[in-house]
């Protein structure tokens, strides 16, 4: 699948699926702008690199965007992966953890989004980051569930807005991501049957390919054997 001259920004870029991602684009023949709130890694692996970005922020998240096209030379695609995990009931846990993952799950998902549609062309892309656990909620999981939900019907709900441009909007949906931090929380788990970073990464690629064109306000499951 080729993505030659596509540019391309990807925010959680430092993370276990956000390198794999970068890689994958790199390997397509795209330009990408890589975008986290972690510190630059030292390997940049030939994209430019954005580090200490607070992507919930909207003057930050617009900075950010901004000098990732400036470095590009325009935006043609985003993906946003930025986000995070928490396992917690609601007896034991606090309404804080709602505000956090709502906060880094979907807020920073909706500013670099606003923030790249003043740089995307007509038939640009995005693709979120879901998940398969927010068709139906679990014990321990409600604000996880909640704020992946919400992902969900923001993909749906600028898909339609964007139609008349032609900028597709997906989401992959993954079940459990095979990263050394999942592995260490569930040490007894098939690791097996867990999705691949690279895998969930091909499959964006796709997404951002011409031969996607026609698919628009998608949710995909992508869940291996789970």
């Amino acid at each position: 699948m080729s993505l030659a001259g596509k540019r391309i920004a990807v925010t959680g870029a430092f993370g276990s699926l956000g390198a794999a991602m970068v890689q994958a684009a790199l390997k397509a023949g795209a330009k990408v702008a890589a975008i986290d709130r972690a510190e630059a890694p030292a390997d940049t692996h030939g994209a430019p690199m954005f580090g200490n970005v607070d992507l919930a922020d909207t003057a930050r998240a617009k900075t950010a965007i901004d000098a990732a096209a400036q470095a590009l030379g325009g935006l043609d695609a985003l993906v946003n992966i930025a986000g995070t995990f928490r396992f917690e009931t609601l007896a034991d846990g606090s309404p804080d953890t709602f505000d956090l993952l709502y906060r880094i799950n979907l807020r920073t998902a909706v500013a670099a989004s606003k923030a790249a549609l003043a740089h995307l062309p007509d038939g640009g892309r995005i693709v979120n980051i879901g998940a398969a656990s927010a068709f139906k909620g679990n014990a321990g999981v409600a604000a996880y569930a909640a704020s992946k939900s919400g992902v969900m019907r923001f993909t749906e709900s600028l898909a339609e807005e964007l139609k008349p441009r032609g900028i597709t909007v997906n989401a992959v949906l993954p079940s459990i991501i095979d990263t050394p931090p999942n592995r260490k929380d569930m040490p007894k788990a098939d690791f097996g049957k867990w999705v691949k970073p690279a895998q969930l990464a091909d499959v964006i690629v796709f997404l951002l390919s011409d031969q996607a064109s026609a698919i628009t306000g998608a949710l995909i499951p992508v869940v291996g054997r789970v």
